[in-house]
């Protein structure tokens, strides 16, 4: 393995992402997830990925100190200062300053590769060691503004756990491999660019878990290709945004988005974002720091938005992005205070409880800036069901909230192959109209899944911005139309699917039919009289 990983070191050292350089991305992406099915042994893919997600943020969160606190030291005139070398004793005095900065301190044996080189010696209790260096590592944060962003970041690495093997022994054997491994994934120094070779192995790695695992695995993870679509409309025309959000932000991969669509420093005021399950809410946050947001910038909290929302004294939010769990149970009218929510009064009625797909829509308008677009992942019910969900499509009509409407392909998600849709929402349009898109065939079939190739979602945002009609792909739809057909807004309803049957020319195809019976009595006629020569011939 090692020099399988020192010939791919030489290669992605100062690496970037591009169309020139996939191959070898793909290289890469082909070693982590063999590391980490050889690693992981007879352990449940699903319940591994916390042991190797977590470990390769530690050695993240190592490298990224030490890159800082050495190029200060090396800037202020020692060159050959490194901060991995120092005793204990001696870091202590920059604890203060490093948590102030970067929201945590690590003391330098407590560093990855020092622990990770020191490893075997800890055999016997090497999982003690992990232990209480996580627990470091969160404490050193406590009382700081970076507390909440720290907390329980650890939780899900069980360094104790009887899945890693029946003995402590086996366990501490298991979790050697997982430190080489993790230290031997060639993800260079943090120079230039290559932090984002940790993100990338991350959201790489996220998604393979998510499509191994089923139903769940689609639970937290949007595709990449998906969320860069969203993230464009979103920012569509505009260089940098106040702010963003994701009130259903699963593992963080829409959100970040932006960061790749804009870049970093461009979106101003931060990341915000929502999560109500424990473990995907930590994975999120794990997610900021790999792709080196820095604690101050994000801002992730734990728990059920619809009816305990975070981030009240924030909104409004420039641009919204979310794909939240399709049709899935909520309070409802079963808790009378929810109808006279400011998020959810206009509408005059509250999504069903067994659906709360528009529950989130009237969230995210209700937080959705005047200057603002919200894109979102959509179950395609909420299109054209009836009873309250109609009259919720009532409202966002007739108050013109509604920009586009865009049909998906099938099975681009993890664990679903349903068509969704995305529902594009503005508050200051120019137009009453509805623009409507068809890109339910753009798509190409990648393994097992379908796939939004770049020209897809070029096309498709294409049209976005042009809103005008396109045969058989977008249509501009005036509101007044959308009302007089019951607010249905599927998008088969206006954009008419072109008719790829050939075209029959009924005349040439009585003629051909005509020929062809004339030739057949022929035949007819001349097998007769070749078994009437027979039949004379044998009398």
């Amino acid at each position: 393995m090692r020099g399988t990983t020192d010939t791919l070191r030489h290669h992605f050292q100062g690496w970037t992402v591009d169309n020139t350089r996939e191959q070898e991305r793909a290289e890469l992406h082909k070693t982590i997830w063999r590391i980490a099915n050889d690693l992981r042994g007879s352990v449940d893919g699903w319940d591994f990925k916390s042991y190797v997600l977590g470990m390769l943020f530690y050695r993240f969160i190592s490298e990224n100190l030490t890159a800082w606190l050495n190029a200060q030291e090396r800037e202020a005139g020692d060159p050959d200062f490194d901060y991995a070398d120092l005793s204990d004793a001696e870091a202590e005095s920059a604890r203060e300053d490093m948590v102030a900065e970067k929201g945590f301190f690590i003391l330098p044996s407590q560093l990855f590769a020092n622990v990770r080189a020191r490893a075997r010696q800890h055999a016997e209790n090497l999982n003690e060691v992990l232990s209480q260096i996580f627990r470091d590592i969160e404490g050193s944060a406590l009382g700081s503004d970076s507390e909440d962003d720290f907390k329980g970041l650890f939780d899900e690495i069980e360094v104790n756990s009887s899945k890693l093997g029946p003995t402590v022994l086996k366990r501490n054997e298991k979790l050697i491999g997982l430190l080489d491994a993790i230290g031997d994934l060639p993800l260079g120094t943090f120079a230039g660019n290559t932090i984002d070779l940790f993100g990338d192995a991350y959201e790489y790695l996220m998604q393979m878990y998510a499509s191994s695992a089923g139903k769940s695995g689609g639970e937290f993870f949007t595709p990449q290709e998906v969320s860069e679509l969203l993230a464009r409309m979103a920012v569509y025309g505009k260089k940098q945004v106040n702010k963003v959000y994701d009130p259903a932000c699963g593992s963080g991969s829409l959100l970040l988005q932006f960061a790749k669509v804009l870049g970093k420093g461009k979106v101003r005021q931060g990341f915000y974002g929502q999560e109500i399950n424990l473990t995907t809410y930590n994975l999120c946050r794990i997610n900021m720091f790999l792709h080196d947001i820095n604690y101050e910038h994000f801002h992730i909290a734990h728990g059920d938005t619809l009816t305990d929302p975070a981030f009240e004294d924030t909104e409004p939010f420039e641009a919204i992005v979310s794909n939240p769990p399709y049709s899935i149970k909520w309070a409802g009218d079963a808790n009378p205070l929810l109808i006279n929510d400011p998020r959810f009064a206009p509408a005059g009625v509250l999504a069903p409880k067994s659906k709360a797909d528009l529950a989130f829509t009237m969230h995210i308008l209700s937080w959705l800036a005047t200057s603002g677009t919200a894109a979102i992942v959509e179950f395609p019910g909420v299109l054209y069901r009836g009873g309250a969900e109609k009259k919720i499509r009532q409202y966002l009509i007739d108050n013109n909230f509604v920009d586009t409407v865009i049909q998906l392909p099938p099975d681009l998600f993890f664990g679903t192959t349903i068509a969704t849709c995305i529902i594009v929402l503005k508050k200051s349009k120019k137009d009453n109209s509805t623009l409507f898109i068809d890109a339910s065939a753009e798509f190409v079939r990648g393994g097992n899944k379908n796939k939004l190739t770049r020209a897809n979602r070029q096309k498709i945002l294409d049209a976005f911005g042009a809103r005008q009609d396109s045969p058989h792909f977008a249509r501009l739809v005036p509101n007044s139309e959308i009302a007089a057909n019951g607010y249905n807004i599927s998008v088969s309803s206006y954009v008419e699917q072109e008719n790829t049957a050939e075209v029959v020319d009924i005349r040439r195809l009585n003629a051909r039919i005509e020929e062809i019976v004339g030739r057949q009595a022929e035949l007819r006629a001349q097998i007769d009289a070749i078994v009437a020569d027979l039949e004379g011939e044998a009398a």
